[in-house]
């Protein structure tokens, strides 16, 4: 059954025994400060039990507290953390998934940083960030290599560029967000300098290791990045020997838009954003976007809209996902649904940890007795 979205493939050097992966969730997991809590070991081991080939690890900023959306942000800035790392990753291939951990820099998002630096001074919600000088762009190029070989050294299978969510890689992209007017900006050549520089120096720092890039398809802002530039970008990316591609679309300024709430109800809501890209690229694609039933995932992967599908709260909810499609058992799925109003954004956005709402109570008072 799924004959698709149960077979094998190759990323590079390395092999997927499905075409599942856990795609990065911030839940608020890590401890104060960026530490790999024991909470957050938990939460990694129980998704890798789940079945899926890969899992990523969710955002770990590359600079701390410049760098970091929270400070429960993971941190990969530091040899500080590197026992933690160690240990997350070995939890994780220990059972059975591929460990691959997402690095950041979220620019004008870092809500952990007094002053946040983006490529221009553009108003985020209430606060105005300062402009990057050259001097500090170079500085925080040299920053993801040295995380990204922090990840390496930690055991992780691969590294994963956050160039989603309108963070800082997708801020030089756009054109609402980039308003330079030096080598960093104006034109796409420009706009697309600093995330290919990163890109590049961080495989010159692994080496053989993996590198994927998740990707900021559409901005869903009409004055934003859109879908036919990111093709482009994303052909460019193919010639840096990149080894996947991870779609999805919004930021935090579309997300809450009623258009793009409603939109988001919709099973696989960002399919069409990876289809369209697949056909501009010859690299493995990941979607997202609750991707809910194994009907839908495994035709996704058999009409050739993409070679892989992204878990995120859709595995959150139902950790037993996998093997309940593989099963059969499809009608035991407890399903991430739009009816609870994405209570789980809104604690996070709120500095609590996360749990779905809905879990049964047994296991909410469970997850608290654990976790608070």
């Amino acid at each position: 059954m799924y004959s698709h979205l149960f077979s094998e493939l190759s990323i590079q050097h390395l092999t997927l025994k499905n075409r599942l992966t856990m795609a990065p969730l911030y839940l608020g997991y890590a401890g104060e400060g960026g530490t790999v809590s024991s909470m957050i070991i938990d939460h990694y081991r129980l998704m890798a039990q789940s079945g899926v080939a890969m899992v990523v690890v969710e955002n770990a900023t590359v600079d701390y507290p410049t760098g970091s959306g929270s400070d429960r942000t993971l941190r990969a800035d530091t040899d500080d953390n590197l026992e933690g790392l160690t240990a997350l990753a070995r939890t994780i291939k220990a059972e059975g998934a591929l460990a691959c951990l997402q690095i950041n820099h979220a620019g004008r998002f870092a809500h952990a940083a007094a002053e946040p630096l983006a490529p221009s001074a553009v108003q985020t919600f209430s606060r105005l960030p300062r402009a990057l000088t050259i001097t500090e762009i170079e500085g925080i190029i040299e920053k993801y290599a040295d995380a990204a070989k922090r990840a390496q050294n930690a055991g992780f299978d691969m590294v994963e560029l956050h160039g989603g969510t309108g963070y800082l890689l997708a801020q030089f992209l756009s054109p609402r967000t980039n308003q330079r007017n030096d080598e960093y900006g104006g034109n796409l050549e420009n706009r697309y300098r600093f995330p290919l520089a990163v890109v590049k120096r961080v495989k010159d720092r692994v080496g053989t290791m993996p590198v994927g890039y998740r990707f900021l398809a559409d901005e869903w802002l009409p004055d934003g990045w859109h879908l036919e530039g990111a093709c482009q970008f994303a052909k460019t990316l193919t010639a840096t020997d990149i080894a996947y591609i991870s779609v999805m679309g919004g930021t935090y300024e579309s997300f809450f838009l009623p258009e793009i709430v409603e939109k988001s109800k919709q099973e696989g809501f960002m399919l069409h954003l990876a289809a369209t890209v697949r056909k501009a690229v010859d690299v493995p694609v990941i979607a997202a976007g609750r991707m809910a039933t194994g009907s839908f995932a495994d035709k996704a992967i058999a009409d050739g809209k993409t070679d892989l599908i992204g878990l995120a709260r859709v595995l959150w909810a139902d950790p037993q996902w996998p093997q309940k499609v593989r099963d059969g058992r499809e009608d035991k799925i407890l399903h991430c649904t739009p009816d609870c109003k994405d209570a789980c954004m809104q604690m996070v956005m709120q500095g609590k940890p996360a749990y779905c709402a809905r879990w049964p109570a047994e296991k909410v008072k469970a997850w608290k007795a654990k976790f608070t």
